[in-house]
């Protein structure tokens, strides 16, 4: 349900459960926690997902017994910002509920258009995962993270490029090629060097 291809210090990670619109059990989510944490070996990390939704989050049984407010969400987004190297999030689709986490902790975010945005917290009666806030009022400011958590707006991607959310949209069948492509500098360059311009920038 979710494998990893390795191409030198090109990780390409894939949540590959599409008939489930790619929710996440606790062994799938997991399972990204140990990749996102193995990613220290990689210089790029891109994390992508099957089929016409990135992730719909928890998945609904898994939410029910108490995954939509696991420790495992706080732990992967951590895991991803604590990376050196470059992390791309390629959304194949609508990002919704808990999945935010780790697209908020990624250096950059692409996507195909038509996708929407939305996290609804307030709707379901959860608190969002601690950073995950923080993050998404850093890239597109207090009111419009509020549009999304507490008004529970589904923000298409269109709009959201325009927020600061979205860096790139492209078509469906140019996603991955053009996560690689934005990988290509930090890929051919010292993984120290590319670790000194990430910490200057924050």
């Amino acid at each position: 349900m979710i494998t990893l291809e390795r191409d030198g210090g090109y990780w390409l990670a894939v949540i590959d459960r599409p008939e489930k619109a790619n929710s996440l059990t606790p062994d799938m989510l997991e399972r990204l926690c140990e990749i996102a944490e193995a990613a220290r070996e990689a210089q790029v990390l891109v994390i992508t997902g099957r089929g016409k939704v990135f992730s719909a989050g928890a998945d609904l049984e898994a939410a029910r017994a108490g995954l939509a407010t696991s420790p495992l969400w706080e732990r992967l987004s951590g895991a991803i910002a604590a990376l050196p190297g470059l992390t791309i999030c390629a959304l194949n689709g609508t990002l919704a509920g808990g999945a935010m986490g780790m697209a908020l902790a990624c250096d950059l975010r692409i996507s195909v258009p038509g996708a929407k945005v939305f996290y609804p917290v307030m709707k379901l009666g959860f608190l969002p995962q601690p950073s995950d806030p923080g993050r998404l009022a850093a890239l597109v400011g207090p009111a419009r993270a509020k549009m999304v958590l507490m008004a529970g707006q589904k923000v298409p991607v269109e709009d959201a490029q325009g927020w600061g959310l979205i860096d790139r949209i492209v078509p469906p069948e140019a996603l991955l090629s053009s996560a690689r492509a934005l990988a290509e500098d930090t890929l051919g360059a010292d993984p120290a060097h590319a670790a000194a311009i990430k910490g200057m920038i924050g």
